[in-house]
């Protein structure tokens, strides 16, 4: 059995496109569609169901993925362990995140990570959906909210910590929401997702309870930095994790406002997860930077340290 079909098969079946999985490892897609042909015809039967835009697996191809997926994973976790006798961390790292937080955020901790270990190179693949990562192929996933039964490894990063904010020409223009309620009279910017558009829920503190209050606007988007850039523009007035705009908080181009409410976007407190299947956490690259990430973001993430650092602008206008 030819171990380079196999290898471009399960990236067929995991992507369900013979295109992705050519430029996976840099060939020709007429190459990557003889080679799983190929494939086929030794065993006897077809693996995908061929349609114009995409390929599916067949009930055959379904059980065949899910034995080669594991046995390729295997080989992979010998093959690394016994090439790195010393344990040093090296090889490619492959991340997943929603795309707001991998941009704003994993960006450069990855940069920096690099840097202290440069044998490691990184596949960053950003979406807003809810991927299998085993399926996928990812060492870590980054998740935003809740999660579901998992037999993947999941550790608490970070809470979601939402702040309402506004440009200072808007305020200037449109006046200070001094309570939830008062939300209603202005211009609200609001993220609207696969799950529809975004409620905000506000709780003054902990014995009270959450209360949705109806806030319209005139923009909605499903595309978190469009509304920020709006936001910046004056428009109007946005709810964001702090890990999406922390940085336009501390140079006071958003200006916080109601403080004394705690905000999210769903019932509950929501946080931020990192996810990883429990085979991978044994190998060197794997460990190598979820104890990086957890020596940055403990016990306070920078994108929480906004409060406190020196280029804050606190809206009086002192530093």
């Amino acid at each position: 059995m030819d171990l380079n079909a196999l290898r471009v098969f399960e990236r067929v079946a995991a992507t369900g496109s013979f295109t992705a999985a050519a430029h996976h490892f840099h060939r020709a897609v007429s190459s990557v569609s003889r080679q799983v042909r190929g494939l086929e015809e030794s065993l006897g039967q077809p693996l995908f169901y061929r349609h114009t835009r995409a390929v599916t697996l067949t009930e055959a191809g379904w059980r065949y993925y899910e034995e080669v997926r594991d046995i390729l994973e295997r080989l992979d976790l010998a093959t690394e362990a016994l090439s790195q006798p010393h344990m040093e961390a090296r090889g490619v790292l492959r991340i997943n995140a929603p795309v707001a937080f991998g941009q704003r955020q994993i960006v450069p901790l990855l940069h920096r990570f690099q840097r202290r270990f440069p044998a490691i190179q990184a596949e960053l693949l950003l979406n807003d959906r809810v991927v299998d990562p085993v399926r996928e192929g990812h060492d870590i996933t980054f998740r935003v909210g809740n999660l579901s039964d998992s037999s993947l490894v999941a550790r608490r990063l970070a809470s979601m910590n939402y702040v309402v904010a506004a440009s200072p020409e808007y305020l200037t223009k449109r006046g200070k929401p001094e309570t939830p309620k008062a939300l209603a009279e202005h211009d609200c910017l609001v993220y609207q997702g696969e799950l529809g558009r975004q409620r905000w829920y506000f709780q003054q503190n902990e014995a009270s309870k959450e209360v949705v209050y109806e806030v319209d606007g005139s923009l909605a988007s499903n595309d978190a930095e469009s509304l920020v850039r709006a936001a910046l523009l004056g428009q109007g007035v946005v709810m964001f994790p702090t890990w999406l705009i922390a940085e336009e908080l501390m140079q006071g181009t958003l200006l916080p406002l109601l403080d004394e409410w705690r905000g999210e976007v769903m019932p509950g407190h929501r946080g931020l997860h990192v996810l990883t299947p429990e085979r991978r956490l044994k190998t060197p690259k794997v460990r190598a930077f979820m104890d990086y990430l957890f020596e940055t973001v403990l016990p306070v993430p920078p994108w929480d340290r906004w409060r406190e650092s020196t280029l804050y602008v606190r809206p009086s206008g002192r530093r």
